[in-house]
């Protein structure tokens, strides 16, 4: 597959082997690369490995008996490759979990600060970057001493991402962020990523099943199956490739939908494999 990626990669995933309890190989020879500002979509249905391809990149394999058995990531010319997640987010590559995971029992304010528990650049940048905070969510400044369980899932996932922007991050990275929000909601909040990405220059990767909006937001773009990297390029070839548009957008020539079972057969047909 040909890439026209330019060449300075803030994130460098080569050839990565990922197994389970020394038994189960989940990811098999993927390699991408994030360019320094960019937002890069990793898109794919579930189970194909979306979900452990940031764990592998966050040091969170080690908790669920995973770990990379070839290959290596570099982060920042760095190499983490199998390095715990702590290392990982002080070379500033913070990651937003699927389901958001606040901390119900604090208030909106207090789940924002705990993200700069790492941070060693003095308190005026933090308080600065806390302010910027409310600016990014102005919806947040309405709620700053709700308790977060308390809050609707909109509400979450925007103070997921606002702790994880306070570790001031070269890179964010996202697990389904549209993951059970309403339409509007979704919308809203890849809003905030495209300003986040614009005006904090942060890098991003977002991983998502919604690929219609994930690739108008994005510059490059992956997709999986099966553990692999099955098709790559620019998002906006890729939303004009007609296998994309069937089969991850649902879009047919006919103007339908693809139902779920004509899908099914897709993935027995294995057309990209």
């Amino acid at each position: 597959m040909e890439t026209t990626a330019p060449d300075n990669f803030l994130l460098e995933v080569n050839n990565i082997e990922v197994v389970y309890n020394d038994i189960i190989q989940v990811l098999r020879g993927v390699s991408l690369n994030v360019p320094q500002g960019s937002i890069v979509a990793l898109l794919g249905t579930n189970g194909a490995g979306k979900t452990t391809t940031l764990r592998a990149i966050s040091g969170l394999l080690k908790p669920e008996n995973g770990f990379i058995r070839d290959g290596y990531i570099k982060f920042n010319g760095v190499d983490i490759t199998n390095q715990l997640g702590t290392r990982v987010v002080k070379e500033g590559a913070v990651m937003v979990p699927e389901g958001r995971r606040v901390f119900k029992h604090l208030t909106v304010d207090e789940n924002i600060r705990v993200g700069s528990i790492t941070r060693k650049d003095g308190s005026r940048s933090i308080r600065k970057d806390h302010e910027q905070m409310y600016s990014h969510f102005p919806r947040l400044s309405e709620i700053t001493h709700r308790m977060a369980g308390y809050c609707s899932g909109g509400e979450q996932q925007m103070i997921a991402i606002a702790r994880a922007l306070m570790a001031a991050p070269k890179m964010l990275m996202l697990d389904e962020p549209s993951l059970g929000l309403a339409p509007l909601l979704v919308k809203e909040i890849f809003r905030n990523i495209e300003v986040i990405n614009q005006e904090l220059k942060t890098t991003i990767l977002v991983v998502e099943q919604n690929a219609k909006i994930a690739l108008k937001i994005s510059d490059y773009a992956y997709i999986m199956e099966s553990g692999k990297i099955v098709m790559e390029g620019p998002s906006r070839e890729l939303q004009n490739n007609p296998d994309v548009k069937e089969f991850y957008m649902g879009i047919t020539q006919g103007g339908g939908r693809k139902s779920f079972k004509e899908v099914k057969s897709y993935k027995r047909r294995k057309r990209w494999m």
